[in-house]
């Protein structure tokens, strides 16, 4: 039997943690270090490896139904390899250290079982906050797999360079970093979108790292849904997951 699908065979590469393409992450499992994914996301795994249900604490459990941010994970240990993926997006491995790393949960496909990860809050300049007044931060020492849609980009952030991203578009930064959460219009205006343009709610970064930004202002579609209350109605800009939801709801 001849195809070109043929082409497409499994790397080989002795990396715990490496990429089969674009869009799948391997992970080989050696009976320790276990590690965590977000459920569902299996598409194959060889040898001995079981999937459980990642138990969360109290103070996870209240902070998930108080702000909508956290994890539904499943522990993936044995002897084997696990491939991993979720709705073709890009995958990406990123090493976390002391600096930690702040993600929206909508973004994480796997960690390290050693990394710890809670919910914290983002500040808002005039005290009305969208969807990013929620985020995740991981800390301690291990791999994370990120997801995008599309190629990211990475940018710079230092004491004589601050960023600014679209509230739609980010997917991670560095914790260290000062994070504000803004809209370019007076107080007054604030209840609007900023004129016609489009464009709604950002993050303004400043101190020393990076910010991570995707070429899409929508969430994974198993995560865009549509929220009540002020933080979903002026949360997010115009052409985000928030605006598209509102006339096009995923089935």
């Amino acid at each position: 039997m001849q195809s070109p699908i043929f082409a497409y065979n499994e790397q080989q590469t002795q990396e715990r943690w490496s990429l089969q393409n674009k869009q799948m992450l391997r992970v080989s499992l050696e009976g320790h270090d276990d590690i965590l994914a977000r459920k569902g996301t299996m598409v194959a795994y060889q040898g001995l490896v079981e999937f459980d249900a990642e138990f969360q604490s109290n103070q996870q459990s209240r902070a998930r139904a108080q702000t909508g941010e956290g994890l539904d994970l499943m522990r993936c240990h044995g002897q084997g390899t696990v491939y991993l993926a979720n709705l073709k997006q890009h995958v990406h491995v990123m090493e976390v250290d002391q600096d930690g790393l702040t993600v929206d949960s909508s973004y994480v496909l796997a960690m390290d079982s050693s990394l710890h990860h809670d919910v914290i809050a983002v500040d808002s300049l005039y005290g009305i906050s969208g969807s990013g007044k929620y985020q995740l931060n991981i800390s301690g020492r291990g791999k994370v797999a990120l997801m995008t849609s599309g190629m990211p980009l990475l940018l710079q952030v230092t004491p004589d360079k601050y960023v600014n991203c679209d509230a739609d578009a980010i997917v991670a930064w560095s914790t260290g970093l000062r994070v504000q959460m803004q809209a370019q219009t007076h107080s007054s205006g604030v209840w609007r979108r900023r004129g016609s343009t489009g464009e709604g709610w950002e993050l303004s970064f400043m101190g020393t790292g990076f910010a991570l930004v995707q070429p899409s202002e929508l969430l994974p579609p198993q995560n865009a849904q549509i929220g009540s209350g002020l933080a979903a109605q002026y949360g997010m800009g115009q052409q985000g997951a928030r605006g598209q939801n509102q006339g096009n709801a995923w089935s």
